[in-house]
């Protein structure tokens, strides 16, 4: 029998990472530079010959087998439905005429910003659930605990180091790129803050109850 609090969890979740989608097609759509997973991801595409979003599965597999191998970060409902539901949901956000193209540098960084603030919002709301994490937020939350570091410090060296790595595959660079891995991390710990995420093991998802 599901716990009362399940559907309001469901719901968190699922609310979490349609926000999060928004905010991704936001920074898209501001035309100054990509965030460093995605810097990363398209380097990695340029050197194997794969396509952007293969290489974007392979590498959210690859962090859940560290997580669990290396973390003892159990994957969870919120895992598999990042995979499935961000990318469709930044599809549809992109496609609607009432989402903003930015012109012009000062507004691009405006709305860039906007983005990394929903997408440090969603995270905190759909982690703050409790049905684990996605794969990379699953792996800064394990990779925090590890090293003892806050989740702000631990994201933004992650970002920064994924960002490097985009670089040196030869992944295109912008000044949004340097904002978001500098900002992120600030944003999403806010954001567990604010949503009362008590940071610990990240709870699997086959149990439904509270």
């Amino acid at each position: 029998m599901l716990a009362p609090g399940f559907w309001r969890r469901l719901l968190q979740l699922n609310l979490g990472l349609m926000l999060f989608g928004l905010g991704i097609a936001l920074m898209l759509k501001a035309g100054i530079g990509l965030d460093p997973w995605s810097v990363f991801h398209e380097g990695l595409a340029n050197q194997t010959g794969l396509s952007f979003g293969r290489v974007t599965q392979l590498t959210g597999v690859l962090l859940i087998a560290l997580s669990f191998a290396l973390l003892r970060v159990k994957p969870g409902l919120a895992t598999v439905l990042n995979m499935l539901l961000v990318g469709p949901w930044v599809d549809f956000y992109r496609a609607q005429a009432w989402l903003p193209t930015a012109e012009g540098w000062l507004w691009g960084v405006l709305q860039f910003m906007a983005g990394v603030v929903l997408v440090g919002l969603a995270s905190g709301l759909y982690i703050a659930a409790r049905f684990g994490a996605g794969p990379r937020d699953g792996f800064v939350l394990g990779l925090s605990l590890r090293l003892r570091l806050s989740v702000r410090l631990t994201r933004s060296g992650l970002e920064l180091l994924v960002l490097v790595s985009g670089f040196l595959l030869g992944g295109p660079l912008g000044l949004g790129t340097v904002l978001f891995a500098i900002t992120v991390g600030y944003f999403m710990q806010r954001s567990l803050r604010l949503f009362r995420y008590q940071h610990g093991p990240v709870a699997p998802a086959a149990s439904p109850a509270d």
